[in-house]
């Protein structure tokens, strides 16, 4: 139990580091009437100031920057997923759906390009982005209705796409995305804080990069929607407009190099390394000799589970050891279960442990809190959970098959649950082995 609680206290510590609250006050400072971003000063005496942004940790980076630019923000406006919203003074806010969208997502796009609109040359925008503004902003162009851009994005989700292959159909399902929010304010000054939550912060995949530049085409869309057989499953209306993308008919994305772009700057303030580093930090605290795992977890869930372990057992730092382990794996949905990615992959882990004799403890958590469709951050893997399984005569195959993972857990008290925690960074794994 005592590894269980380590774990935990780790997990904590890496999520602290990448709160908003302690990220962004490194970026943006005001100094009487001038505002420092990095090395940049903008004078604001003749200038109007904007707030907008989407993202689990939209909440919490507006009221960060409230407390930074107090009266010097004329208005504002940010999205977040629902039960993650925090009282602002200035900056109003919409919760919506994630990870599919749904009405309030496109009601806050609306009302983002309505506030957009309102801007002057040489006005100041400050964007703030984090994980989940993909869903958490979504417009319908013409002739997509909101129903057939969740059903294909429920499709791509249950087929285990990788993220950049989701947020491809994502940037070329939509009117702002992919550096096309910028056209709505072309001559404003934007500055878009980023936490990011995606494999090798690349800026187009992290909200679907509505403010920087996209590389891909429709073409790269619809070789997606062909990558995971989804063809014969996807509504006619999605296929044709991407079709019509691809003849020409419709605006692709904003390209490297748009003139657009140069009136955005897009800073990372945060990221999974981040998160990691503050996790080695408290492990060493704990007593534990630490390796970090530097290549990032992505593929599925059953195989980085089985990849854990064994590194676990076979290329462990001295004893007490701890080894971290970042990043986001992906789940082919075949069951009708609850759970999320964390939690199959806890349980896959548990079962790798049946014939294994060390003492490893192992916790996969999202450091959003939320763990798929469920309000656990993630889940616990140990020999006490195994036997506490074996006693109720809970079957770990079914439950993996099914992806039933939350019901599984939940029965043996090992869940992990924190809450909305304000921030994003993809996931984190922690495996601990005693002496």
């Amino acid at each position: 139990m005592q590894n269980r609680i380590h774990a935990e206290a780790i997990y904590r510590a890496a999520v602290a580091a990448v709160q908003p609250a302690a990220l962004l006050p490194q970026y943006l400072q005001l100094n009487g009437h001038v505002l420092q971003i990095g090395t940049q000063t903008i004078p604001l005496a003749n200038s109007n100031l904007y707030v907008i942004g989407a993202g689990k940790a939209s909440a919490a980076m507006a009221k960060t920057v409230e407390s930074i630019l107090g009266d010097h923000i004329k208005a504002g406006i940010v999205t977040t997923k629902y039960e993650h919203a925090l009282p602002l003074e200035t900056i109003t806010f919409i919760e919506a759906a994630h990870p599919v969208p749904d009405e309030n997502s496109v009601e806050a796009v609306e009302q983002t390009i309505n506030l957009l609109k309102q801007t002057k040359p040489n006005d100041v925008i400050i964007c703030l982005l984090s994980g989940g503004a993909s869903s958490l902003w979504a417009d319908a162009p013409d002739g997509l209705s909101l129903q057939e851009l969740q059903q294909t994005f429920q499709l791509l989700l249950r087929s285990g796409a990788s993220i950049d292959d989701m947020n491809c159909v994502r940037r070329h399902l939509s009117q702002i995305k992919g550096g096309q929010l910028l056209r709505y304010a072309p001559e404003a000054n934007w500055f878009t804080f980023i936490i990011s939550d995606v494999p090798g912060d690349q800026l187009q995949d992290i909200a679907s990069g509505p403010t920087s530049a996209d590389a891909t085409t429709f073409a790269d869309a619809m070789n997606v929607i062909n990558k995971y057989k989804l063809q014969q499953q996807l509504p006619v209306s999605v296929l044709k407009y991407l079709q019509k993308g691809m003849n020409g008919e419709l605006a692709d994305s904003t390209k490297p190099g748009d003139q657009l772009l140069k009136q955005v700057s897009n800073i990372i303030i945060g990221s999974n390394k981040t998160a990691i580093a503050a996790a080695k930090q408290k492990a060493g605290q704990l007593g534990y000799n630490v390796v970090i795992q530097e290549e990032l977890l992505t593929g599925e869930t059953a195989e980085a589970a089985s990849h854990i372990i064994q590194e676990a057992t076979e290329h462990f730092p001295n004893k007490p050891g701890c080894l971290l382990f970042g990043g986001e794996t992906t789940v082919t949905v075949t069951g009708n279960g609850k759970g999320g990615r964390n939690q199959q992959l806890a349980l896959c882990a548990l079962q790798q442990l049946r014939n294994n004799p060390n003492n490893i403890t192992l916790l996969s958590a999202g450091t959003d809190g939320t763990d798929g469709p469920t309000d656990a951050a993630g889940a616990f893997a140990d020999h006490a959970l195994l036997k506490a399984a074996d006693e109720q005569q809970l079957s770990i195959k079914d439950a993996i098959n099914q992806n039933d993972a939350y019901h599984f857990f939940e029965n043996v008290n090992g869940l992990l649950k924190t809450g909305a925690t304000q921030t994003n960074v993809m996931d984190i794994v922690i495996v601990l082995l005693d002496k």
